[in-house]
């Protein structure tokens, strides 16, 4: 029996469906979306830049050989998800893609891809992936927007947004998800984002050294604009952290009480600010290996680099970037000796979410 969600998904896919910026993906170009996907994962992954248009049986060889588990090929694995080409408007300045060569008479070819799936995750929310867009087409808001309509076709269905998730490995879009002000759920297989009603609009601002979390509110009979209320703030005692809270954090209730700190976690793990406040709570770190506290965010990285591999070309990010070198010694060297903790069994990695690699 099809439940409502259910219909309020297939009803937010026809709103999709019917988007300009969108067109359905055709039984007959599934092969081609694949190598879109796989193009993504080698520049989000591997550092490659690789226009999809060019890989040809050796090349993608090659790139799945490389990739491993998160550039296998999924034969008839799109049949829970519907996908979609983003499209630009036509002219010399954009490539020929699915849509057929730009002239007079195309106005839109395909410049990137997204995908949501056919039933909701979690709190009724829309699974979005393979959001990617052609290096040429970046810049201009097309991957922003797609979510923005992703987010309002869900809403107006119902549903509560929507989710996706982006690789540790991939920065570049890590990053991009933030400056977009998703909040973070989780970082059990890969950094989990979010956009809810229920989540108000944040930012995390430098104070005194610290980086403090503040959220939007619009009390009734205000002035017309947002009073910004700062939640928690995040400074350093010596090398540790130290993790404050306001009072308006401990009445918070709901999403936003849940998913501030791990927010908050991640914009410091991308700052290179420590993550653990000392040992009885890294003892206690892979508590939080799925989200929450900043130390269970330090155990996870410390889980993801494991899995590639310390050398490996893959785990390469920007300086600046928390990584378990800049996150554990750091609070070592304050003269706490800390031991690793004894994690709990650790689920094998679900299938990459092949979340592209979007350029804001």
């Amino acid at each position: 029996m099809v439940n409502s969600w259910d219909m309020a998904v297939g009803r937010a896919q026809e709103r999709l469906a019917a988007a300009p910026s969108l067109r359905a993906v055709a039984d007959e170009e599934g092969r081609e979306f694949a190598l879109w996907d796989l193009a993504a994962c080698a520049e989000g992954e591997l550092g490659e830049l690789i226009d999809p248009a060019e890989i040809g049986p050796a090349e993608e060889a090659r790139l799945r050989a490389r990739l491993g588990e998160s550039g296998r090929d999924w034969p008839g694995g799109e049949l829970y998800r519907r996908r979609y080409w983003l499209l630009a408007g036509g002219g010399p300045s954009v490539p020929t893609g699915p849509a057929g060569p730009t002239s007079p008479t195309a106005p839109a070819v395909a410049v990137g891809t997204v995908a949501v799936d056919n039933w909701t995750r979690g709190a009724g929310q829309l699974a979005v992936s393979s959001l990617y867009l052609r290096p040429e087409a970046r810049g201009r808001g097309l991957a922003a927007a797609a979510l923005d309509r992703i987010y309002r076709a869900a809403t107006a269905e119902g549903l509560s947004g929507y989710r996706l998730e982006a690789d540790w490995a991939w920065p570049r879009s890590v990053r991009y998800y933030l400056r977009r002000g998703l909040w973070v759920r989780s970082w059990k297989h890969a950094i989990g984002f979010t956009r809810m009603p229920q989540l108000p609009p944040y930012r995390v601002r430098e104070e005194q050294e610290r980086l403090v979390l503040l959220v939007a509110d619009r009390p009734s009979g205000a002035p017309s604009g947002d009073i910004w209320t700062p939640l928690l703030a995040a400074g350093r005692e010596g090398r540790r952290l130290r993790l404050d809270e306001t009072a308006a954090y401990r009445q918070a209730d709901g999403w936003v009480h849940d998913y501030a700190r791990s927010t908050l976690a991640l914009h410091l793990a991308l700052a290179g600010r420590p993550l653990v406040r000392g040992p009885q709570w890294w003892a206690e770190a892979w508590r939080w290996s799925d989200g929450g506290e900043p130390e269970g965010l330090a155990y996870r990285i410390e889980q993801f680099d494991r899995r590639r591999g310390a050398a490996d070309d893959r785990t390469a990010v920007p300086p600046g970037t928390a990584q378990p070198g800049t996150v554990l010694p750091t609070v070592a060297r304050s003269g706490v000796e800390l031991t690793a903790p004894t994690p709990a069994a650790v689920p094998s990695p679900a299938p990459a979410p092949r979340p592209g690699a979007v350029a804001p």
